[in-house]
């Protein structure tokens, strides 16, 4: 395994073709791919501004997405490199969410701890805003809605 550079556009294709329950970003700070030996990538990760205003004080930094085809221990290879990275970049925290049915061994193996729980995830659909919830995209992981309303739990790794 080892990390390759790539483009945006590079990430948010695999993201489009594999990721469980989220989309593609608009944009991030900046990105990490993972390949396997015969140089097929099998991993990528984002990282960006945290999404939550609260936390966006210009010293943490949020991955966005997260996905890989399931070799194992590619999530846990990439949230490592991604906090080095936010480390040398000069952040002093990273932090990311994920669904409360996941387990978070990825997180903790690389050295991250929970920060919060129930924080996240719920209904996006209000009255000013309507919004409905689109059908499953095509995964090789258990299906579930795109834009799924399970409360999240947010990890952190203090750098």
């Amino acid at each position: 395994m080892k990390a390759v550079p790539l483009s945006l556009k590079e990430a948010n294709e695999f993201v489009a073709s594999l990721h469980r329950h989220h989309a593609p970003v608009h944009g991030d700070k900046f990105r990490i791919g993972c390949a396997d030996d015969n140089g097929k990538l099998i991993g990528v990760v984002q990282c960006g501004r945290p999404v939550s205003r609260y936390l966006d004080d210009g010293m943490t930094l949020e991955v966005v997405r997260l996905c890989s085809d399931g070799t194992e221990n590619v999530c846990s290879f990439l949230y490592s490199r991604c906090a080095r990275v936010a480390k040398e970049l000069g952040y002093k925290k990273i932090i990311t969410y994920i669904l409360e049915s996941e387990n978070g061994a990825s997180l903790r193996a690389s050295g991250w701890h929970l920060d919060a729980e129930k924080c996240g995830g719920g209904s996006w659909d209000s009255p000013s805003r309507p919004r409905a919830l689109l059908d499953n995209q095509i995964s090789i992981f258990e299906q579930k809605p795109k834009y799924s309303t399970e409360p999240k739990k947010r990890y952190a790794k203090e750098l």
